[in-house]
């Protein structure tokens, strides 16, 4: 017995993902075009002779129907059998689809298997929600009533209320400015005055000689003077220094600049892979660019508000609310390693990440 499984959270009610199971026009759209079987109730012929995985159409036949919980198909691909089990269950986000294949008779062969699981989750995670986003979509009321619109929308500002007279409005205003104006003028005029102080030159004492009777004695008298002088007294008084003046300090040559910091070891680059109606794909490759394997390596992506992550491939992954951080496998001496994940959107125009970072550097692309 060979098994092939995938399971996908949606952000939609179950209603919702049972009509995209069991409408043709809708499963045509995101797994493979669906026709009638002249003549046989509850059967159907899914066109996947193309699709990879499968080798010709597949003729399938509903055996056990529980709406919106449950539906259990009998396949037949050429002679080759297998029971195909569809179950809804209710999240609180919206529910989770699980979809489990089993050969009953006959088995696929290694090179079909993989291919085969392969196509079911990328129908699963990328084109299913982009159909149940399109529903969605559909379901929307833009025209709010069959009278249009009944509210005016609030305009951000200041705005008079309706009815009042708009001179005097203007008059007000003008009187709240002239206030204003003459206390600006008061307090300019109130401000102390700050002249700016004028150099006063520095003062030196000299000594200047004094005649009194049979002596010779020096008084010393307060000249003004730019710069400090040195004055010879008599013999038998010793000249007067004054301090010579304090040299002059010369600025100290600028430190040199840090030397800058070492290339990451590893680096990363972010791309939209592809986008849609609420939701798009990530895709960062981690690349290391050294000469030796990085084994510790860690990518960090803050999405934006109201999104969620529903599916990766390519790395390990844990989610802190809207922190999301990648870890892997050791990436080889300049080689590389992509990792895909599935973001779902609450808004119609979907939005990139707000940052992505690897050992703190951000990441290139976004």
């Amino acid at each position: 017995m060979i098994e092939i499984g995938a399971q996908v959270d949606l952000s939609h009610p179950a209603e919702r993902v049972w009509r995209a199971l069991t409408d043709r026009e809708l499963l045509g759209r995101w797994f493979a075009e669906a026709g009638m079987v002249e003549g046989v109730a509850d059967r159907m012929l899914l066109h996947t002779g193309g699709l990879p995985g499968f080798e010709a159409d597949v003729e399938v036949e509903v055996t056990e129907r529980q709406e919106p919980d449950l539906l259990v198909l009998a396949c037949d691909e050429a002679g080759r059998l297998s029971e195909l089990t569809c179950t809804v269950t209710t999240t609180k986000q919206g529910c989770r689809l699980e979809l489990r294949e089993v050969s009953t008779h006959g088995a696929w062969s290694a090179e079909q298997h993989e291919p085969r699981e392969q196509q079911l989750r990328q129908a699963l995670t990328v084109r299913l929600p982009a159909i149940l986003d399109w529903l969605a979509f559909q379901q929307v009321d833009l025209s709010r009533a069959d009278g249009g619109m009944t509210a005016e929308l609030p305009l951000i500002g200041v705005r008079g209320r309706a009815g009042r007279n708009p001179r005097r409005r203007r008059t007000l205003v003008a009187v709240v400015a002239g206030a204003v104006l003459v206390a600006g003028t008061a307090a300019w005029v109130t401000l102390p005055s700050d002249p700016k102080p004028a150099a006063a030159p520095a003062q030196t004492a000299t000594a200047s000689p004094t005649v009194t009777a049979g002596r010779v004695t020096v008084a010393p008298t307060a000249t003004a003077s730019a710069r400090p002088s040195r004055t010879t007294a008599s013999a038998t008084t010793p000249p007067s220094r004054t301090p010579s003046a304090k040299p002059s300090r010369t600025p100290a040559s600028a430190a040199p600049p840090p030397p800058p910091p070492p290339p990451a070891p590893i680096t990363a680059r972010y791309e939209t892979d592809s986008s849609r109606l609420f939701g798009y794909t990530g895709e960062i490759v981690v690349s290391n660019p050294g000469s030796a394997p990085v084994a510790d390596w860690a990518v960090v992506v803050t999405l934006a508000e109201g999104t969620t992550v529903d599916d990766v491939d390519g790395a390990n992954w844990r989610q802190d609310r809207r922190v999301i951080t990648f870890t892997g496998a050791a990436v080889a001496a300049g080689g590389s390693q992509t990792i895909s994940f599935d973001v779902r959107d609450s808004r119609p125009k979907a939005r990139e990440p707000e940052s992505c970072t690897i050992g703190g550097q951000q990441c290139a692309g976004l």
